[in-house]
């Protein structure tokens, strides 16, 4: 069996006599939710004046057909008009749209506990048993027990450091292959190698085994019970909840057998008689050490430990093959920026047959490369959709509760108050600044802030840097014949992450002169 990475559900509807029944349905149960929304309109007319500024809404769909095809771009157009704070209605979801670096502060800093909730969006509810993993669980004592887990057993500093091999094992695959490519000068697709080689260093590093799914590709259809929770029925008679359901069982079936042979190769080293092990930890280990040592205050079953692995790797693989992809665009995109990177990594590691962490380290302007992508293509434009538990004031404004919370970080990392030429890629602009992604400078949150902020950065990061570190020391980069950089398409589209709308598929490698 195969790793069900590829979790995309959408269907095309055909006009059949069953698609009009379901629009017939559709329509009387969209007649309903509007005759109920008159009717509690009176009661919202008290507070409706304390509420932050809408766009015009459209009756049943709200604000849903503002969106567009990239909806941090709609959003941002919108923000313009209508300020920082938004009130939209997303089909019956009210939420909040943030795009300042100021409001974001008062959502991630001031009000963080308030602001904390997630949203359960239908298709997550099915991939993590219930919302029982780390990203989407409630703010409470289950969310903050497992993601202690996360940050003190499976990305710490230290954790992240010694999981080094295996980067440097499915880099060192990588070069490999692009150095017997390089020989006839071929050109590759560079973007699905970046995306074969963070799959395999995610999958190691939490599964213990490479990934042996196809393609990679992480995608959540959308669901109506997500917008108009009334009509969640629909769902289910379209399908959609089914194939769903049926990707899940596929998807768990896989990681009960993961568990099952680590829990017996658990067994075989603690009963032999040779000598002890050394036997690298990968986080299906570490997760059944942890329910063995009975350490946390509620029992931590299976089902805990299959949603956490869930969380590592959706939240692991898109997000850094994406930074990947876009790093290397922009360096395409700007042989400048490409050259001057290239010589300080070069110079930095010199006459040596690999690059090692320390080197790394010492690779300024490499880190203001990537920090600028993070900057101009964060993985995540809204960041993981917040939930207000109770009633907010900001801004003046009144929040009520279960509002569903965006923080557009796309536009944020954009505002002209903060970064001049907001649009251009310029990596110096990092150079002698202390503005980082950790979480304190709220004009740059490209893994969010707070209680709820991104806990796997400095796994994430450090891939990134391994991976580009030794693309561009090894080789210098081509276009094909009578392509010009200029040609090169930096058009995003929207998913779970910013991807490039188009691949990059047809670059060059070429065997540099320090290799």
């Amino acid at each position: 069996m195969v790793l069900p990475l590829n979790l995309q559900a959408s269907q095309q509807l055909t006009f059949t006599p069953v698609y009009l029944f379901l629009c017939f349905l559709l329509f009387s149960a969209s007649l309903f939710v509007l005759i109920r929304s008159f009717n509690n309109g009176a009661d919202k007319k008290t507070t409706s004046n304390n509420r932050p500024p809408s766009p015009p809404a459209v009756a049943i769909i709200g604000n849903l057909h503002q969106l567009g095809k990239l909806p941090h771009r709609s959003l941002q157009a919108l923000s313009a008009k209508y300020g920082p704070v938004m009130l939209l209605r997303l089909g019956q979801v009210p939420t909040l749209v943030i795009s300042s670096a100021d409001m974001a502060r008062e959502v991630m800093k001031t009000h963080d506990i308030i602001f904390s909730n997630r949203s359960r969006p239908t298709a997550v509810h099915f991939f993590l048993n219930g919302f029982i993993d780390v990203a989407f669980a409630p703010y409470g004592e289950y969310w903050r027990q497992t993601r202690k887990i996360c940050v003190v057993e499976l990305l710490s500093v230290l954790r992240v450091q010694s999981f080094q091999y295996v980067r440097k094992e499915e880099v060192d695959i990588l070069v490999n292959k692009l150095r017997v490519l390089s020989g006839n000068r071929s050109s590759v697709n560079l973007s699905q190698l970046l995306l074969e080689v963070t799959n395999n260093i995610i999958a190691r590093c939490v599964l213990g085994r490479k990934c042996e799914g196809e393609g990679g590709k992480i995608g959540f259809g959308e669901f109506f019970g997500d917008w108009f929770p009334c009509l969640g029925w629909i769902d289910v008679i379209t399908g959609l909840t089914s194939r769903l359901k049926h990707t899940f069982r596929e998807m768990d079936d896989y990681f009960n057998m993961v568990i099952e042979e680590h829990k017996l190769s658990k067994n075989d080293d603690e009963t032999s008689t040779n000598q002890v092990i050394d036997k690298k930890e990968d986080f299906v280990d570490i997760l059944l050490r942890v329910q063995k040592d009975g350490v946390l205050e509620f029992n931590f079953t299976i089902d805990d430990i299959k949603a956490i692995l869930v969380d590592m790797i959706v939240g692991g693989t898109d997000t850094t093959f994406t930074t990947m992809e876009w790093v290397m665009a922009e360096l395409l995109k700007h042989p400048s920026k490409m050259q001057k990177v290239q010589e300080e990594v070069r110079r930095v590691v010199g006459n040596k047959t690999e690059i090692e962490v320390e080197d790394i380290n010492k690779m300024d302007y490499l880190k203001c490369v990537i920090k600028e992508t993070l900057r101009l293509y964060p993985p995540i434009a809204f960041l993981l959709p917040r939930e207000t538990f109770a009633s907010a004031e900001l801004c003046s404004f009144h929040i009520p509760p279960k509002t569903r919370v965006l923080v557009n970080a796309w536009a944020i990392q954009r505002d002209p108050k903060f970064w001049d030429n907001p649009h251009e890629f310029v990596p110096e602009r990092f150079i002698h600044s202390s503005v980082d992604f950790k979480g304190q400078d709220f004009q740059f949150i490209p893994f969010g802030a707070g209680r709820r902020g991104c806990p796997g950065t400095a796994f994430g990061v450090a891939a990134v840097e391994n991976v580009i570190a030794n693309l561009i020391h090894w080789f210098d980069w081509e276009l094909l014949h009578g392509t010009t950089f200029e040609d090169l398409d930096m058009h995003e589209v929207y998913g779970l992450t910013i991807n490039k709308k188009v691949a990059l598929t047809h670059v060059i490698p070429v065997l540099s002169p320090s290799s």
